[in-house]
Parts: structure tokens; sequence; C-alpha cells
């Protein structure tokens, strides 16, 4: 037979019947059962109130006995017969017994202690003074969210369901949000026997701890357990540095915030247009953020941050900084210092050290807290679809040749001619007025624009072209590469992607690695061969442009 042993002690654990403490679970969970089907509280994701439907559907009494050394004592005395005497209090107990018997007697307390979930499910209003009607229970029950994780849905979110009604009469919060298991890079639970625990303490050490609150919610999507990679948060380490750098910028540059600003009064389009993401970007995270999508709230605030305002707003209002006239260099100043306002506003949940301490310092010391302001407010009153059409153009047009030359290696240094046909007149405007950005952020010696048959002219020997909307961008590449090495080179890479892409095909075909195989193992075939199916069509896209020309 096997014997079991404690996994403390060592000893042998031996069976004892003993007489144990009930509750009548049955009708407790009744009221808790209805407050989920109803709506009254809701799971989140929702696929979790399935498994508190099926604890709670099939509830048996509860054991609330525990003979341990500490703990809350059972409310429950023993008169010298053996009468059992239940009260809040020993004095209570005492004059229960007295009434009794007719005579003061000796009383036993219970020595068993309350099970841990027990207490633990007074928990919302026992810590605020209950049962006495303090101030504090008044205002804070109901409380909104608990956030807990699945593997203690029935042991505690139910049991406070249960008691909260019972005793309040109404449930102990309206939204309970489950959120991920965290395991290691390979998917695998943190186990302390396979060695790949990653302490939380040490990655804050070494990252930071926004960068590590960061990730956890960058990578918090609903259903899905969380694969935590040191990268990862070396990656949002590297996120907060280029907040840190275009803040500094800003200072450099004197934009700070001014009082009474109103972005509605820009007059620059790429004002327009940045205060127009901005606001898109509020709107984002605020819808993220009340649907419990962590993920995507930081994607959104991520791909603003560092996408739209570092990567292009930064560049393009570099030359009004520089060069432009006081109107407009004021105007910009204000607006870029305003949208490093929102941005900081937005981050505050996810990186709350870093953004403070810059909050103080864009307006040399502010005396208010940034945890104290208001959230950005997304009425989408900034929404300048003009605007958004005429810089998100200049944005795909320069993508595309930076795109371009990444693919067929155009030396970095290599200032390119670039030729439009075919341009809607309405466009040309557009290209006149970022001319200067976009020849320096695509890394062009000039632009010139003609007409669709402009000559029927014929497009130079050995270039590349790239349609955009309605237009043909033309980039001559003759003399910067040899345009048949780079041809052997991407049929090289694409026969190697397409040998990589069938080794990885057969193994996911085959039953026997999918039945046996790890779920971890399985996952990472699988991004790999999406990965090299991407990688694949980029550089079929890459010789397709070539063969083209």
């Amino acid at each position: 037979m096997t014997i079991p042993y404690g996994d403390r002690s060592g000893v042998v654990i031996e069976p004892w019947l003993m007489d144990q403490w009930y509750v009548d679970a049955k009708t407790l969970a009744g009221p808790a059962l209805e407050a989920v089907e109803s709506g009254k509280t809701v799971f989140v994701p929702k696929n979790w109130q399935n498994t508190y439907f099926e604890w709670m559907r099939n509830i048996e009494p509860w054991c609330i006995s525990r003979q341990l050394w500490w703990g809350h004592r059972i409310p429950a005395w023993y008169g010298p017969d053996g009468e059992i005497f239940v009260a809040e209090s020993a004095r209570e107990a005492a004059r229960a017994a007295q009434a009794h018997y007719g005579n003061p007697v000796a009383l036993d307390q219970d020595t068993d202690v309350l099970d841990t979930w027990f207490s633990s499910a007074l928990w919302p209003f026992s810590t605020l003074g209950w049962p006495e009607m303090t101030p504090e229970l008044a205002r804070y029950y109901p409380t909104d969210v608990l956030v807990t994780s699945f593997d203690i849905i029935f042991f505690w979110v139910a049991r406070m369901m249960m008691m909260g009604l019972h005793f309040m009469g109404e449930a102990p919060f309206h939204t309970v949000y489950i959120h991920a298991l965290v395991r290691d890079e390979k998917g695998q639970k943190m186990s302390k026997s396979k060695g790949n625990i990653i302490d939380p303490l040490d990655l804050a050490e070494k990252f930071g701890t926004d960068s590590l609150r960061f990730t956890l919610a960058a990578l918090a999507s609903q259903g899905r357990d969380i694969r935590l990679a040191e990268a990862r948060v070396e990656g949002y380490r590297n996120f907060a540095t280029k907040l840190w750098n275009a803040a500094r910028y800003c200072q450099i540059n004197d934009c700070a915030p001014v009082p009474g600003f109103d972005p509605k009064d820009c007059v620059l389009t790429v004002n327009k247009w940045i205060a127009s993401q901005a606001d898109k970007a509020a709107t984002d995270v605020t819808v993220a953020l009340d649907s419990f999508k962590f993920n995507e709230a930081a994607g959104a605030i991520y791909h603003f941050a560092w996408g739209t305002f570092c990567d292009w707003y930064l560049e393009f209002t570099k030359p009004i900084l520089a060069d432009g006239d006081d109107a407009a260099a004021a105007e910009t100043r204000a607006t870029t210092a305003w949208v490093l306002d929102q941005i900081l506003r937005l981050l505050h949940p996810f990186m709350p050290f870093i953004t403070e301490e810059l909050w103080s310092a864009m307006a040399g010391g502010r005396d208010s807290l940034l945890i104290a302001e208001s959230w950005p407010d997304t009425v989408g009153a900034l929404a300048d679809p003009v605007a958004e059409a005429e810089l998100d153009w200049v944005v795909r047009l320069i993508s595309e040749v930076r795109a371009v030359r990444a693919e067929m290696n155009v030396p970095a240094g290599a200032r390119l001619e670039l030729a439009i046909r075919g341009l809607d007149a309405a466009k040309q405007p557009w290209l006149e007025a970022f001319d200067a950005q976009i020849r320096g952020l695509a890394r062009l010696q000039f632009v010139t624009v003609t007409g669709v048959d402009a000559g029927a002219a014929e497009i130079p020997e050995g270039s590349i072209q790239i349609v955009i909307d309605e237009a043909t961008v033309i980039l001559p590449l003759a003399g910067i590469i040899d345009l048949d090495q780079e041809r052997g080179r991407l049929e090289k890479e694409i026969a190697k992607a397409a040998g990589e892409i069938g080794k990885l095909e057969k193994k996911m075909g085959n039953k026997g690695f999918l039945d046996k195989a790890p779920e971890e193992v399985i996952a990472e075939n699988r991004q790999r061969l999406a990965d090299a199916e991407a990688q694949k069509t980029k550089l079929g896209e890459a010789l397709t442009r070539i063969s083209a020309q």
C-alpha cells in the first residue's frame, strides 16, 4: 500500500476520524450563482465563469475545521455533558450555557481553527470594520474589480461571493479579472526543480521596475499565459531610455508646457496631425483599459510614443525648430510639450516612476504630482482627417523608400535620386511642404515629379518601382548596387527559407510529433514556421521588384 508522508515533517500521516464542522454551502451558493448568471458580477475573460458555475452548481458541504496550532478558533464551546454552544464570544456562550443548565458552568472551546479560505472569504468587509457599520465599510463596500488567478476561483472568489451576499446582501465586486499565469520563455511553468524560476526582484534590479511592469502589461493578452523572457524586459528598458532621451531633447529645445495652450488652435499641419494622433492614442488606451485588454493598451501607447512621436514627429519638426519663423517655432514647442504631457499621463499606470520624474522635470518642478492629474480627455475633438491624410502619405512614402533600401542592401551613405510619376495634383503641396524631411529621412539627393504619361519617359534601366496610391515611385539603383548579384542573393535566401518551411511543415504534419511533444515545443515550431513564411514572402517581394524593372 502507499504510505503518505508529510512534506514538511517527513513522518507518516495517519488517518484520524473525528468530528468536523461544516457549512451548508449549497444554501450559500444560491445567491452567489444568481449574481453571476444575472450579470451583476462578470468574469473577464468570460469563459472563466464556466469554471465558477461547475463548482457552484455541484457544491458539497464545506468542511471548515482545521487541526492546526494557529488560526481563528472555531466559535463553539462544550459544556460538561458535551452540549455545544455556538456564539460570537466566550461571554455569550457562557450566558447561553447558564440559561441551559440553570447555573454557571465551565466551558471548553473547540480546539479546531477555521479553514483559511473561510477567514479569507470575509476579507472584502471584515477589513473595513464589519460587523460595525463604519464609514469605511459604507464607502468601500462593495469593491470594484477583483484581480486574481484562475486556480483560486473556487477557493477564494466563490467564497467571497457567498459570504458577501450572505452578510452584506450585496456581491463584493462587480468584475473578476482572471490574469494569466507567468511562465518561462519556452512556455513552461516555473519550478525550482526545473531551475527555470525568474525572480522579478532580479529583473527589476537589472532593468528597472517600470520596464518589468510594462513587460507584464504588454504580454497580458486575455486567455493566454505570459511567456516572460529577459530579452522582452530589456526591450522595454530601451523604451524607457527612448522616452527619457525624447524628454531631454524637448528640454534642450525649450519645449516647455505653456499655460492655457489649446492644440485646437494649431496652424501648422504637422502639429494638427500629432494632436490628432495623440487624441486617437488616448482613446485607444482608454477603451483597452476599460475592456481589461492591458496588452492592447500598452501596445497603443508604446507605438504612439516611440513610433509616431519620437520617430516621426520629432524628426519632422527639427527643421521648424532650427530654421522656422518665430511663430511656427513657438507653436511647435508648445505642441511638443503638450504631446509629451499626454504621453506621460497615458504611460503613468504602466511606468509610474519614470513618468512621475519626467512630469516634474519638464515644467521646471511642478507643484502637483502626475498621479493626481486628470486622465486625458478622449472625446475626439482633436481629430483632423485632412492633416492625417497628408502626414500619413508622407510617412508611407518615406517608409517605402526605406524598405527598398534595406531590402536591396543600398549603402546607408548613398543619396538616391527619386522620381514620382502620376502624382495627384492635390498631393503636390504635400511633397513641397515636407521636401526637406522626405529627402533627409529617406536619404535622397532630390525628388522630381512627372505626369502620368511624362514621357512615356522611359524608366531608367536598373530602377526599382514602388506603387503608392495612384503614383509610381521610381528609384534608380544602377551603379549603386549590383542588381544581378542582389538578385542571386535574394534567390538563395528564398531557397533557404523554403527549405526551412518544408522541414517545419513536415514536422507539424507528423501526428506522432503533435501527440507527444509538449505544448510549448509545438507552439515554438508553429511560430518558427510563421516567421519563415513571412521572411520568404518579404524576400519574394524584393525579388519581384528587381525582376519587374
